[in-house]
């Protein structure tokens, strides 16, 4: 899990780090102003099954792609890149088109996420 970007807002995804915790999930939380390469990186050391982001400054459209683009060239393609944040709809669709995950917009229930997770890693990843 990561904040990219110049984002400083981490009550969120700190909260969603410990329902993951909760629910049995391993958790990296690599914290604020995570460059697109730092995140990467970090999924290739730890053998990650999932990268969630979040962003909350609207830079989901350069960020996303970017860390999209650098799994895909260091072969990370059975690795979900999943995240939400403060995304509009056709941004989120356009973001979905390119091949991630599901993305939450703010409000979403925490065991929606959890669940789409888990049977995303049980259907890929096992």
């Amino acid at each position: 899990m990561a904040k990219p970007g110049l984002d400083g807002h981490d009550r969120g995804i700190k909260v969603l780090a410990a329902a993951y915790r909760d629910a049995g999930m391993e958790v990296i939380y690599l914290g604020l102003r995570q460059t697109p390469e730092m995140i990467v990186s970090a999924a290739l050391q730890e053998d990650a099954d999932v990268i969630a982001l979040s962003s909350l400054n609207n830079a989901h459209m350069t960020i996303f792609p970017n860390v999209y683009n650098l799994m895909q060239e260091k072969g990370l393609d059975d690795v979900l890149l999943t995240g939400g944040g403060i995304i509009p709809k056709k941004d989120v669709a356009e973001l979905e088109g390119l091949g991630m995950g599901k993305l939450f917009g703010p409000g979403t229930p925490v065991q929606d996420t959890v669940d789409y997770i888990t049977n995303w890693v049980v259907e890929n990843r096992r």
